[in-house]
């Protein structure tokens, strides 16, 4: 089981998980969707393309961009298309 949290709450938690680079990226549906906020961020991975941001809200604390996800992945990422990994303080175990 992976578990994703930020002050104190759980923001994702799967047995279900990808893992690349030492990230966990969580499947699509495991998340919980109303602690998310779309953001404008973008950035580029050579090999995985373009990933969005999410912006992270708890208890009225707000961690920019601190979740991120590949919409459209490269071919030698499709494994993680949609799915969500963190960083920022966020706490992921396995």
């Amino acid at each position: 089981m992976a578990k994703a949290i930020w002050e104190g709450q759980v923001l994702a938690e799967s047995d279900d998980f990808e893992l690349v680079e030492g990230n966990v990226y969580f499947p699509p549906g495991r998340i919980e969707e109303a602690l998310f906020e779309p953001s404008d961020h973008q950035s580029v991975c050579p090999w995985k393309g373009t990933a969005s941001y999410y912006h992270l809200v708890v208890d009225g604390k707000r961690n920019e961009n601190a979740a991120w996800f590949y919409p459209e992945p490269k071919d030698a990422a499709a494994n993680i298309k949609d799915h969500v990994a963190f960083w920022k303080g966020v706490s992921v175990g396995r």
